[in-house]
């Protein structure tokens, strides 16, 4: 077991903690760049790695990338990738804002690339996270024991890895291998397939009515030849997403002070009314694609896949080698039996703050999380250390917390409050050297 110091340690290398490291680059203090480091439990960056299908698109715009809200100059651009690839021209003659998910993905991989003084290390899972206490209990920093046995030190944590997906409780008895999460959609979709009777398709469900139950019920198309996929949602109909411009500048990073100063009452309203605008709907354009997909196979007599809404799964069990899948009609009150072979579940994610988070607060002793306006939480008066979270304040932030479309200005704000606790002493002389500072445990 090796122990290694850093300075400051980002967990997960999604756009966040890039966004994050590209801030630290460009913020004018190499000595903090020069001590920070990125852990991928990966071998390599891919942005929503199990739904990289072929024809999804990024729903927010290119220049919405990890830099150019903050810095348009930047090298590290989305623009500036494509030219390098030399694919400028044929991606502006595209005559769109929205890349392909896996150009994004793409791109990221090659700001992880890119970056000169912050670290990036691969096939490194934190197992969980724990406190380095002073003598009269004060936060000094972090330590961080990882899955190959190594451990990290560090003075700064930022965890960036996004909520735990949710399986709700009445798919947890079901059978591990016969039910897939959209988050596990791309590395389990064969497994799944192979779970079909001798001779027959699969027969799948999939449920849910936001974007990623509709991505893998078309995906089964492909990924589950001659199946004629379920999809089983709460609400009436599938429906878009709200993307009017009015609505749109909500999401301006300039709106996250707006809200942060609301009332509570007032932020549980504002996140209430804009609920459709990230959630529970879809890309227009997509809706278009799976409606003009089914009304074809109603037209050429070929197996009719079905949308149903108004449908709540009440009950799930294992009966041999299928499941049975209770679904009440909430237009009716009745409940019919569904038979499958297997349950994808666009479900979403738990709303609370990641396991790991909770474990951390647990061991410091934290009844509640609360972070401040730069996204640092409170880990008590005279605290050394300092944890920051990325794409979970939605609370206290706004609905655009987990979104691309602050990540500049945001990684700007948590970058600027970094260097602010340096200061000018004689540790800040040691980082200018390259030389990481932390307390010993």
């Amino acid at each position: 077991m090796t122990v290694h110091e850093v300075d400051v340690l980002m967990i997960g290398a999604g756009p966040a903690n890039l966004a994050l490291a590209v801030a630290l680059e460009e913020c004018g203090r190499s000595g903090v760049a020069g001590g920070a480091m990125i852990l991928e439990q990966h071998e390599d960056v891919k942005w929503q790695r199990n739904l990289m299908l072929p024809w999804a698109r990024s729903q927010v715009s290119y220049v919405k990338d990890l830099v150019t809200l903050r810095n348009p100059r930047s090298r590290f651009s989305f623009l500036n990738f494509m030219h390098e690839r030399g694919e400028l021209d044929e991606f502006v003659n595209l005559g769109t804002f929205n890349p392909f998910r896996w150009q994004i993905s793409a791109y990221l991989q090659w700001v992880a690339d890119s970056l000169e003084r912050v670290q990036v290390r691969y096939n490194a899972r934190a197992v969980r996270v724990l406190p380095i206490h002073s003598e009269s209990g004060q936060v000094l920093g972090f330590t961080v024991p990882l899955s190959d046995g190594d451990t990290i030190l560090c003075r700064d944590l930022v965890v960036g890895g996004g909520r735990d997906a949710h399986v709700p409780e009445v798919f947890r008895g079901l059978p591990a291998e016969r039910v897939v999460h959209s988050t596990e959609f791309s590395t389990r979709v064969a497994e799944a397939v192979g779970l079909a009777r001798p001779g027959k398709p699969l027969r799948p469900v999939v449920v849910g009515g936001a974007q990623s139950a509709a991505e893998m019920f078309m995906a089964l198309h492909q990924e589950a030849p001659g199946s004629s996929p379920t999809l089983l949602l709460r609400a009436i109909a599938l429906k878009d997403y709200q993307t009017s411009k009015f609505v749109n500048e909500l999401f301006f990073p300039s709106f996250v002070d707006e809200f942060f100063t609301m009332s509570e009452v007032a932020r549980e309203r504002v996140l209430a009314e804009m609920h459709l605008t990230n959630y529970g709907g879809l890309a227009a354009p997509f809706l278009e694609e799976l409606y003009t997909m089914i009304y074809k196979q109603k037209m050429l007599g070929k197996p009719v896949s079905t949308v149903r809404g108004s449908a709540d799964v009440v009950g799930a069990r294992a009966e041999g080698d299928e499941i049975v899948l209770d679904v009440r009609d909430l237009k009716h009150d009745t409940v019919e039996r569904i038979r499958c072979d297997a349950v994808f579940l666009g479900t979403g994610f738990d709303p609370r703050m990641p396991a790991m988070v909770r474990g951390l607060a647990d061991a410091i002793g934290l009844d509640a999380i609360s972070v401040n306006r730069q996204y640092r939480a409170d880990l008590g008066a005279g605290a050394h250390g300092a944890l920051y979270l990325q794409g979970v304040n939605e609370a206290t932030h706004g609905i655009s917390d987990s979104l691309i479309s602050v990540l500049a200005q945001r990684s700007a704000e948590i970058a600027g409050d970094i260097v602010e606790r340096r200061g000018t002493g004689p540790d800040e002389d040691r980082r200018r050297s390259g030389e990481s500072v932390v307390v010993a445990v």
